[in-house]
């Protein structure tokens, strides 16, 4: 949530930064509600503080002997009673312009930060490194082919269960998907984060505070009885966790990796990605999150990247960093870092994390706090990172581990887990 004081003070400056997204919007009006509500807050206390100052001398006299029902008391109460009906009419032209101030800062990005790549559109989008050498041959199959072959799941029948864009895995797939799930969790528990499984329901509130709501309700499916949704990301959950606390300083950063299933509805998205594992309505994946004072943020973003990239070089599956342009940034991020995994079959790198510094955005709009070194509340920086997506894992290993026997060689740190090291033909 844009800082509401800067906006009052400064429009210009968040002006600025909207254009770098691509957004050229005029704040005045906001800059006037921000206004009027300094105003009617100001003429509040003064009224509070008036009607306060009655009280007492209301008290003073009675307790110097003055009868309760003596004209000056009945005056001074009347003029009480007066004041108290002007805070209420000043308290309800509040609620009526916070309410349009925040339909409308509510649906604003954040800023990009200082350091951010600018640009436009993904075209302008930077390549950092690689890691890894792509695998590429004659005949290589993209995964959807390689799981027909497998028979590792089944689309048409999860459309009667449910609607398309959905799969059952069978056999090989589940007992693998399981198999990701777990050795990500534990690959990352081991370098210190805690393991969380939360809610696969969020309310109204906890979508709101992570940024979903109210600029993507469109994306997300909802128990409208209930005011609970389906979670898209476990960012959402893990970002409530905390809400309207204040965190002592000394357990800071705090690090949290959770499985969750994933819920989209992937809006205007028919027609892109209709077959395997990469665009579905539900998908599994494990998220990583930090909550870190604001002079940690940087490095923690680091750190998150770092450990997602991780578990791709765990696995034996080539990629490359890419930093995101100002234009590409998502809703709540002020910069961020995809990775993006080799796929052989269809000869193309594609996403498999996102690693976001959302610097206090998410915090403002959860009130999620600290104190500084002068015992003053500060708001938190959040972060967070797929760590990763495991649909998308599962679709890497079978394009980068095909055979020309029809098998699938499975990543040395998988076997373990999964209790062989290839995925064969039935």
């Amino acid at each position: 949530m844009i800082d509401l004081r800067l906006l009052r003070i400064n429009p210009s400056l968040i002006e600025e930064g909207l254009k770098l997204r691509g957004i050229n919007l005029d704040l005045g009006p906001l800059q006037k509600h921000c206004e009027d509500l300094k105003e009617l807050e100001e003429k509040r206390n003064i009224l509070q503080a008036q009607g306060n100052s009655i009280g007492k001398e209301v008290g003073q006299k009675i307790k110097k002997g003055l009868s309760p029902n003596s004209k000056d008391i009945s005056d001074l109460r009347i003029k009480g009673n007066q004041i108290k009906k002007q805070v209420g009419i000043v308290e309800e032209e509040e609620k009526l312009i916070t309410k349009k101030l925040n339909d409308q800062i509510l649906c604003l990005p954040n800023l990009p930060g200082k350091d951010s790549l600018k640009g436009k559109d993904e075209k302008d989008n930077k390549e950092i490194r690689r890691w890894g050498d792509p695998f590429s041959g004659q005949n290589l199959k993209e995964h959807w082919e390689i799981a027909n072959k497998l028979s590792l799941w089944d689309s048409e029948r999860s459309a009667l269960i449910a609607k398309s864009r959905f799969v059952t895995l069978f056999n090989q797939a589940a007992k693998l998907e399981r198999s990701l799930i777990n050795f990500m969790l534990d690959l990352h528990v081991k370098k210190g984060y805690l393991e969380v499984l939360p809610p696969a329901l969020v309310n109204t509130a906890s979508l709101t505070g992570s940024g979903q709501l109210p600029k993507f309700a469109e994306e997300s499916f909802r128990c409208a009885d209930d005011d609970l949704w389906l979670t898209p990301t476990a960012e959402v959950p893990l970002t409530s966790l905390h809400r309207g606390e204040i965190i002592p300083k000394e357990l800071l950063p705090l690090r949290y990796v959770a499985y969750s299933p994933c819920f989209r509805r992937e809006a205007g998205s028919y027609g892109r990605d209709t077959r395997g594992l990469i665009r579905l309505h539900q998908f599994n994946k494990v998220e990583l999150y930090c909550f870190s004072t604001p002079d940690k943020s940087e490095e923690a973003l680091d750190q998150i990247t770092a450990d997602a990239e991780s578990v791709l070089q765990e696995l034996e599956l080539p990629y490359r960093v890419v930093e995101l342009c100002t234009g590409d940034l998502g809703f709540s991020a002020m910069k961020t870092y995809d990775l993006e995994v080799w796929l052989p079959g269809s000869k193309t790198y594609r996403e498999i994390s996102s690693c976001s510094n959302c610097g206090d955005f998410q915090a403002r709009r959860s009130s999620i706090r600290t104190k500084d070194n002068n015992k003053k509340n500060i708001l938190l920086h959040t972060l967070n990172g797929s760590g990763l997506a495991i649909g998308r894992t599962m679709a890497a290993i079978l394009e980068n581990g095909q055979q020309s026997d029809g098998s699938i060689n499975l990543p040395r740190a998988l076997i373990p887990y999964f209790g062989s090291s290839k995925l064969k033909p039935e």
